[in-house]
């Protein structure tokens, strides 16, 4: 079963986001700030994490950052309320940020459950390749030793 942590202040966020993950059969761990999800990331590993951009604490763009930092190779959906504004107008500098210091995907607050669905499972098959290869390499490596 795939594990996800979902990091934002907004408590109807969390629990909105949580529920659905859940009811699609994944793992969940919720944190209610950069803080808590930094030290959920030294508790367990993730397959996914979605991030919220704006978060106190933290200026700006920060906790894609940090987060990507923590954990590389983990898929990152960074979400946020204001700070993708005019993404569907067409202005991607929010967006290439993002993507810059490490997110996989960007989403717009509010989503829908399937979007949200959706972009998961296309961060999660672009992962797998790479899952795979670690796998084995860790595997070749232990049996060298």
């Amino acid at each position: 079963m795939r594990r996800i942590l979902v990091v934002d202040d907004d408590r109807h966020v969390r629990r909105a986001v949580g529920t659905w993950l859940k009811q699609c059969g994944f793992r969940v761990a919720i944190a209610d700030g950069s803080t808590n999800g930094l030290a959920a990331l030294d508790d367990a590993s993730f397959d996914l994490m979605i991030v919220d951009i704006l978060m106190p604490n933290m200026r700006g763009f920060e906790s894609v950052r940090l987060f990507h930092q923590r954990e590389p190779a983990v898929p990152l959906i960074a979400i946020s309320g204001c700070a993708f504004a005019g993404i569907e107008a067409g202005d991607p500098a929010c967006v290439k940020m993002a993507l810059s210091l490490g997110a996989t995907r960007c989403l717009c607050k509010p989503f829908r459950p399937a979007t949200l669905l959706g972009m998961i499972d296309e961060c999660l098959s672009e992962a797998e390749p790479h899952r795979r290869h670690a796998a084995a390499f860790a595997a070749l490596a232990g049996a060298q030793t």
